[in-house]
């Protein structure tokens, strides 16, 4: 869970002064500080996959015990040759 932190007024009025580039290198050293190790981000995409293909798919990858997002990842870095955290 993370902390709930509290601002005074004089602290917001001063911040509301901020120009836009002031802001992101707060927001970016913020970012930087409070990062704990954690993976690279992931994105969410869509992909049309024929039914059959992703049924076969899927029921190939629960057989060896493997979600089948993580095989189709697994695949990608196979494929680019290099495995990436």
């Amino acid at each position: 869970m993370r902390p709930v932190q509290y601002f005074s007024k004089e602290y917001l009025e001063r911040c509301s002064g901020m120009k836009p580039g002031q802001i992101l290198s707060f927001l970016d050293d913020f970012r930087r500080l409070h990062a704990r190790g954690e993976k690279p981000r992931s994105r969410l995409i869509s992909l049309k996959v024929p039914e059959p293909l992703l049924a076969a798919f899927r029921e190939k990858a629960g057989k060896r015990g493997v979600p089948y997002q993580s095989q189709i990842k697994i695949l990608m870095e196979k494929w680019l040759g290099e495995r990436h955290p």
